[in-house]
């Protein structure tokens, strides 16, 4: 019988030849082989995805660089005005020859982005510490000092795998900067090994993670995206696989993480155009990653395409891949996305009967809560904006007498389009009365600090703000802000916790616009339990969860 893999590999070179229907057809056979394998499952789940592919096609505009060669040239990144990228460019009689690619090994290079967009000519980049062998991806700290870099393992120190090909591993490396400006102190890192690859650094905008490509143990296909922490002493933790939901039974590899947390990454297993493709997911504050999506085309062709840089503030940056056009090999490109504006429209309605109501109001606030747009609902209970950027994050709110207000945050894709939300308003079941809690009458999700930290996270904002908005429908309202604890640690202590908690909720308030006079808090510690859980009582984290609670007491309407 035909290996199964064999039936993967056929459907990948079917798209190559952009012949998707063929190729579908042979990944239902390897799907069929192979309904564990974690490259069928995400096809079987994306059957759609070449129209999803489709509709993201004019969102960037791309070109080839002018410094490119007819050898590869990849992996660019920005270290301040400098583009700097990996080449094989130097085709020097004495320079030695790659056996894999039949040119020469490969190394750092810079050019100066001027002022017009224009690219100088090339030089190579910390010649101080190249070496015989390829020299590749570079990714820097913030402060421009330290520099990790891929380099193969050399000839002369450490093993080579045992392969036909005579290929060394790949390992990352550590330099840094000197008071001359002169790259040094080349350090190997402590997780390299001669037993595999690892390669292809990039770190998080708060330099705490490296993310990195690796077939370590552990890789759930050929190559997988890895992490490991860097402490503060300059230590580095244990390495981590991301998981399943990026990494598949194919390749990933290539990681880069922008200024906004999204992790850009090529792979092969997941459902793409062919060869390599860049997918993004946004990185979780737990680390965790979202949902995986393609970044559609001209990003993405049948061929190979990897090592992308996006700066996430303007959208543009540098992806580099072998399709042809260009100067040939692996190229880099420029891309930027284009002009995009979204449409926002919906229907505003009654919950329980489904009527639609007229004359509500809906209200469009960007992520810093400032408003955008003010809209009437129809006699058909609809509403229409233009006014919404691709990529922004914004709330929508719906109010109208005698119902009760709704807010619905949302992310609006980068693409040209018209986004629905429609929003249903439920009636007011009862009027709010001096000593009612507001968080209780609201039904907020619980507000939660970071351990010892009075300071409000996102999630406690999105739950804050309801409560601002009764405020302004009621101006004439009062609140206390009362912040409890639960019994465990010191009684001092989380009495002066929770106070701290309780002003930092009072400000946060202010703020956004509520007068100082109509807010007072004060914390309470553990001296108003709601159970037995006092001192020395064994409880469950549940009960001790009862304690932990804010109160918005109305002191006065």
């Amino acid at each position: 019988p035909i290996p199964s893999e064999y039936y993967y590999r056929y459907a990948q070179t079917l798209k190559s030849v952009e012949s998707y229907d063929k190729s579908k057809q042979k990944m239902e056979e390897f799907s069929r082989l192979e309904a564990n394998d974690s490259r069928a499952q995400f096809f079987q789940e994306n059957k759609d995805y070449l129209q999803k592919i489709e509709d993201k096609k004019d969102v960037y505009d791309l070109k080839a660089l002018s410094i490119n060669t007819e050898f590869s040239d990849y992996g660019a990144t920005i270290l301040g005005n400098e583009l700097i990228f990996t080449s094989a460019r130097n085709q020097e009689v004495d320079k030695a020859i790659h056996e894999w690619t039949n040119e020469s090994f490969t190394a750092l290079y810079s050019s100066t982005i001027n002022v017009d967009g224009t690219f100088s000519e090339p030089k190579q980049f910390a010649k101080e510490i190249s070496s015989r062998v390829n020299d590749a991806t570079a990714v820097f700290t913030k402060d421009g000092n330290t520099m990790y870099f891929t380099r193969n393992n050399s000839s002369e120190k450490g093993k080579r795998r045992n392969n036909k090909d005579k290929s060394s591993l790949l390992k990352i490396y550590k330099a840094t900067k000197g008071e001359d400006g002169l790259w040094g102190q080349v350090l190997e890192l402590p997780f390299n090994s001669d037993y595999f690859n690892t390669a292809h650094p990039s770190l998080t905008p708060d330099g705490k993670w490296l993310y990195f490509s690796s077939d370590r143990k552990g890789t759930l296909g050929q190559s997988d995206i890895f992490r490991v922490a860097i402490y503060p002493t300059g230590e580095y933790g244990n390495v981590e696989n991301i998981g399943a939901k990026v990494n598949t039974a194919g390749r990933e590899t290539f990681p880069f993480i922008s200024e906004d947390y999204f992790l850009f990454f090529a792979s092969d297993g997941h459902p793409g155009l062919g060869g390599l493709d860049m997918f993004v997911a946004k990185i979780n504050v737990d680390g965790s990653i979202g949902q995986v999506a393609n970044m559609g085309t001209p990003i993405n062709s049948p061929f190979d395409d990897f090592g992308l840089y996006m700066d996430s503030k303007s959208h543009k940056g540098f992806v580099s891949s072998n399709r042809p056009g260009a100067s040939g090999g692996d190229d880099i490109y420029f891309f930027k996305e284009k002009p995009c504006k979204q449409a926002l429209e919906g229907i505003v309605y009654d919950k329980v009967t489904k009527e639609p109501l007229v004359n509500a109001r809906v209200i469009l606030s960007d992520a810093l809560y400032q408003q955008t747009d003010t809209i009437i609902t129809d006699a058909k209970g609809y509403y229409l904006s233009n006014l919404l950027d691709c990529g922004g994050k914004y709330r929508i709110k719906a109010e109208k007498e005698e119902y009760n207000t709704v807010e619905v945050v949302f992310i609006v894709e980068r693409q040209q389009g018209v986004k629905r939300v429609d929003i249903g308003l439920e009636k007011t079941l009862e009027p709010v009365t001096v000593n009612d809690d507001l968080f209780k009458k609201l039904k907020l999700n619980p507000i939660y600090f970071d351990f010892d930290k009075s300071n409000i996270r996102p999630d406690a904002a999105a739950e804050l703000i309801k409560v601002v908005e009764v405020l302004k429908e009621y101006p004439t309202m009062k609140i206390d802000v009362r912040s409890h604890t639960d019994s465990r640690g010191n009684d001092d202590y989380n009495l002066k916790l929770s106070d701290r908690r309780a002003k930092s909720t009072v400000e946060w308030m202010v703020n956004q616009g509520i007068e100082r006079s109509r807010i007072t808090g004060e914390g309470y510690g553990e001296t108003q339990l709601q159970n037995k859980c006092s001192n020395g009582v064994p409880c469950s984290v549940e009960e001790h969860q009862l304690n932990r609670r804010s109160e918005f007491i109305i002191i006065e309407l």
